[in-house]
């Protein structure tokens, strides 16, 4: 297996269901390499799966505010996801899950998705809607060549690229 896809959200939630979104367009149409797991609300809880299947690359998923047009997609670093601009409706902050996946798997990186509306009982809008198609065609394509929340490479992924 070449990677993992972690989706996370809940689909109650307008658009934080942009993750469930992903992960049931992943089963329905299947990228040779490429597992997914809904990791729902507490994606953490799946940490037992990627010791398992002990993937070369995962990617997480999820809806996050960045002060961004509704439906736009990023490249979030460790040091984002840190930032109190970086809400989330989760358990345990993401930030903590990514630094565990990372004593896991080499390769992480974290997509997030600009959501309209997160409000109980409202529907997953158009643009997030489009964001998800977006997301799923570059990993069929393999390249998650979305630019940087920041405008640029954070450093741990520079040195990747280095190696690449």
């Amino acid at each position: 297996m070449k990677g993992l896809v972690i989706t996370v959200g809940n689909e109650l939630m307008g658009d934080d269901g942009a993750g469930p979104l992903l992960a049931r367009l992943l089963e329905q149409k299947r990228i040779p390499g490429w597992q997914v797991t809904d990791g729902g609300s507490a994606p953490e809880n799946y940490l037992h799966q990627v010791r398992e299947l002990k993937p070369q690359v995962v990617v997480l998923v999820d809806a996050c505010e960045m002060n961004l047009p509704p439906g736009s997609i990023r490249l979030l670093s460790e040091s984002d996801i840190a930032c109190e601009f970086i809400l989330s409706t989760h358990r345990l902050p993401l930030s903590f899950f990514i630094s565990a996946l990372k004593e896991l798997v080499s390769e992480v990186y974290f997509i997030g998705i600009q959501p309209a509306v997160v409000a109980f009982g409202w529907p997953v809008s158009p643009e997030v809607r489009r964001a998800v198609e977006i997301v799923y065609q570059k990993l069929q394509a393999g390249k998650l060549d979305f630019p940087y929340l920041g405008g640029q490479r954070p450093v741990e992924a520079k040195h990747k690229a280095a190696r690449a």
